[in-house]
């Protein structure tokens, strides 16, 4: 196997890193997108001497990277979609292990956009980046605890995103579901909340009423969109607040059309923030796509906290 060299400086900056010898597993969501890739991904796996192990349900994906990490795997692949990849973090980070395991991430599910983000185009080109391609340490989100990879957000895009389809989302990017959710819209009471970050080492703060709350790792949500940097040890805080329902698809339009913020959008970066619910309700998240509740929900970054395989398309420092 091909092996590249690094300085102990450059890792610690998020620099491409060596290829490493040992033991393989795979983790292979059979249900993932259209269900039909499982022959297809175990005979890629197998013939690279991979372990294959399969999930049977929810949070299954969480446990098998738990073991994976006490028999002391050094790559674990992972072929789902999204949310598989959000379990296998979970399970690697319950273990401790995700200074000492790289991931491989072959993207099946529907979505994939965390492989995207890194370079991943399909299930072939994963497993040769990992023979070939090189290794960088990306930030993971924490919140109360939780490892995320992509974002954590709350708010009307929870529901619209669901119903978004995949030509509308390719027409208008991250902020697609604003043109998809005016019906929603029309009946959301929006979220009330408190919202305090640290950006540059000072205290941001926002409170009011917002049709939604986003917080990227991987993702960008305002200006261009699409890849955040995932090294900077920051996150990307949007708030967009709640408005007449007619207002919703200029706004959509003007953000990545004419890729500007607008006086409705709250945005900044931040290496910690908390979001708190001023009404008593609890306020309901998408953490990478898994559902939770919180009424109060501390989120900050683990810089360079976990690695993975990554593709040559992968842009360490987006442009704005």
């Amino acid at each position: 196997m091909q092996e590249t060299a690094i300085s102990v400086a450059d890792e610690a900056v998020g620099g491409a890193m060596p290829q490493t010898d040992g033991q393989r597993w795979l983790v292979l969501n059979p249900t993932s997108g259209s269900a039909d890739h499982t022959d297809h991904v175990r005979s890629l796996a197998e013939e690279r001497d991979y372990h294959v192990e399969e999930t049977q349900g929810e949070g299954h994906a969480t446990d098998l990277a738990t073991i994976a990490a006490d028999e002391g795997v050094n790559l674990l692949a992972v072929a789902g979609g999204d949310g598989t990849l959000h379990e296998v973090v979970a399970g690697l980070a319950a273990a401790d292990a995700l200074d000492r395991t790289t991931v491989a991430v072959v993207p099946v599910g529907t979505e994939n956009i965390f492989a995207t983000n890194i370079g991943i185009r399909d299930a072939e080109h994963a497993f040769d980046v990992v023979e070939t391609g090189a290794r960088r340490r990306v930030d993971v989100g924490m919140a109360d605890g939780e490892p995320f990879v992509m974002s954590s957000i709350a708010g009307l895009v929870a529901d619209a995103s669901v119903s978004t389809s995949s030509e509308l989302k390719e027409r208008f990017g991250s902020l697609a579901f604003l043109a998809n959710g005016v019906q929603e819209a029309a009946s959301f009471d929006g979220l009330h909340i408190d919202l305090t970050a640290i950006s540059n080492g000072e205290e941001v703060t926002w409170s009011g009423d917002a049709l939604c709350a986003l917080v990227g790792n991987s993702r960008r949500f305002v200006e261009e969109g699409g890849q955040a940097d995932l090294e900077d040890g920051l996150l990307e805080v949007v708030v967009i607040e709640h408005m007449p329902a007619g207002s919703i698809v200029a706004e959509a339009f003007i953000q990545r059309v004419l890729g500007r913020t607008t006086d409705n959008v709250f945005h900044t970066q931040a290496a910690q923030l908390e979001i708190s619910s001023t009404d008593g309700d609890p306020i309901g998240f998408s953490l990478d796509g898994e559902s939770r509740y919180h009424d109060r929900l501390a989120i900050h970054t683990e810089p360079l906290a976990l690695r993975v395989c990554v593709g040559p398309e992968y842009t360490v420092s987006p442009p704005p």
